[in-house]
């Protein structure tokens, strides 16, 4: 990943995508390890992880990871998911948090250099854009690697950098048992 060593960063997680990301290549990311890179290879701000959980049950499978990320040095920001109905009266929940990611991103501006992305939501093509007129570089990081890729051809087109989550599982991914390998480690 392209970082100087002079620039204050600031890492925004989508945490929705960036789940759906690994889950779609078989892998788990070692979030200790990729803070404690960023803590090393530059003027490390904060890391900022996005997530919905459902309130209501009694269990959530995010929880555990919401918890840890939250005791090891992530910035948690979280809200509660909207329960409904689809159209074939199928209990579904949606829980967007672009609005605060796109709030938080602006707001913080002023503060760092550039701007590391894990999303490939082409709704943050705009977001990109107006961080970069406030003169900050961005890198997004999301996957090309899946059949259907994770990251849309904008929000790719406008960051000033890209990183395939797959070339950073090298370093930061653990495989999860019983997963589909990834595309790139069937090539070996």
């Amino acid at each position: 990943m392209f970082l100087d060593a002079r620039d204050r960063v600031v890492v925004i997680i989508d945490g929705a995508n960036l789940y759906a990301t690994s889950k779609a290549i078989g892998i788990d990311i070692d979030y200790r390890a990729l803070l404690t890179d960023f803590q090393e290879r530059c003027r490390f701000i904060r890391a900022y992880y996005y997530t919905a959980y459902l309130e209501d049950q009694e269990y959530s499978s995010i929880r555990p990871l919401i918890d840890w990320l939250d005791y090891n040095g992530y910035t948690m920001v979280t809200k509660p998911a909207k329960e409904f109905s689809d159209s074939s009266g199928r209990r579904k929940s949606k829980g967007n948090m672009d609005i605060e990611i796109t709030g938080d991103a602006l707001d913080l501006s002023p503060h760092y250099d550039h701007l590391i992305l894990f999303s490939g939501d082409g709704d943050f093509t705009a977001l990109v854009a107006a961080v970069q007129r406030r003169g900050k570089k961005v890198t997004v990081v999301s996957t090309l690697s899946t059949p259907t890729p994770m990251i849309a051809d904008d929000l790719r087109r406008q960051a000033d950098f890209f990183v395939d989550v797959v070339d950073l599982t090298k370093k930061f991914g653990r495989p999860v048992p019983g997963a589909p390998e990834s595309s790139e480690s069937n090539e070996s």
